[in-house]
């Protein structure tokens, strides 16, 4: 299957890097290499960008596709959460930028032996990186009713999550539920009738909340988000797309942190906590894709951009 997928805000995202043709730029969810094409494009022969996807498919298609551009490249099976190990590998000390596209691509959605997809009968897969031993099969059929509820309500934000974990744990007394589709025929018999009706795919939010606990997509994020500030050079900047509520709230919440770190009670007339911020909001709101845009790609009518830039402290560079 061709690896394709169509990137979301891209010009806006690309702008906001701010590339500096010979910097060193990393992408840590290569997925088909769209946004890190744009990137290339930019880079001069002393330029270089880093490609870090969990999936080998992804890297295997991007490296493909980017081998037409004159800069220096490397392309690492990683997750992007290790950014810092990843450059101590590479003997790199700093980036000058960095993306994040976050959530499942185009690709793995489209793909209906990966299991990422309620649309599609397939095996109970969902992981990103092919391979981790840990499956949706292991949480649809190993985690109790309690911690069902729990995944479903907090990560798909699902209002029948208690019902549909009851579900769940009925149907599989008489036999595992191994696949897609028996899942979303249990999730569609949980959900009442006009919920089916009046909202979206009723096993749309189930479908996002296993998927994140399959690959540890939050815990993950929010220790990518601390690594990726951290290995900034002064004016390097960090683009994030985030596409549900659940990762923008992580993403906002840690720019927003290290932009204004003091813990200070508000009446203190000066900080006494010695916190000082290490990067900017170059957004203050997020950004969103276009009419346009929203027309032509469906998928991207959720996404949101934020963008932060590194400011000088004493230390820099160090990690």
């Amino acid at each position: 299957m061709e690896f394709n997928h169509t990137s979301v805000l891209l010009k806006e995202s690309i702008e906001n890097l701010n590339i500096r043709p010979d910097g060193i730029y990393a992408d840590g969810t290569l997925g088909g290499g769209g946004h890190s094409s744009e990137i290339c494009r930019t880079l001069s022969k002393q330029g270089m960008l880093i490609g870090i996807d969990r999936d080998r498919d992804a890297l295997a298609a991007a490296e493909k596709r980017l081998d037409a551009f004159s800069c220096q490249k490397r392309f690492v099976q990683s997750n992007y959460a290790d950014i810092k190990q990843v450059l101590r590998e590479l003997n790199i000390d700093a980036l000058d930028g960095a993306i994040l596209d976050l959530g499942v691509s185009s690709f793995q959605l489209d793909n209906t032996e990966r299991g990422f997809s309620y649309m599609h009968d397939a095996p109970l897969d969902m992981r990103m990186n092919q391979e981790d031993r840990f499956t949706a099969y292991d949480v649809v059929n190993g985690y109790d009713q309690k911690e069902l509820t729990r995944i479903i309500s907090s990560y798909g934000e699902e209002k029948w999550a208690s019902r549909i974990a009851a579900f769940i744990v009925k149907a599989r007394k008489n036999e595992p539920i191994t696949s897609t589709g028996q899942l979303v025929e249990i999730i569609k018999a949980a959900v009442p009738a006009k919920a089916r009706r009046e909202g979206p795919h009723p096993a749309k939010r189930t479908f996002q909340a296993i998927r994140i606990e399959v690959n540890d997509e939050l815990g993950q994020l929010r220790r990518a988000m601390e690594e990726f500030c951290d290995v900034l050079r002064p004016g390097g900047r960090l683009c994030v797309i985030s596409f549900h509520s659940l990762e923008d709230r992580i993403v906002k919440e840690v720019m927003n942190r290290r932009a204004d770190p003091c813990t200070c009670p508000k009446e203190f007339p000066v900080c006494v906590c010695g916190k000082k911020a290490d990067v900017r909001k170059i957004t203050r709101k997020p950004i969103c894709p276009c009419k346009e845009e929203t027309e032509n790609n469906p998928r991207a009518r959720s996404a949101k951009l934020r963008v932060c830039e590194k400011i000088c402290t004493d230390g820099e560079g160090e990690y």
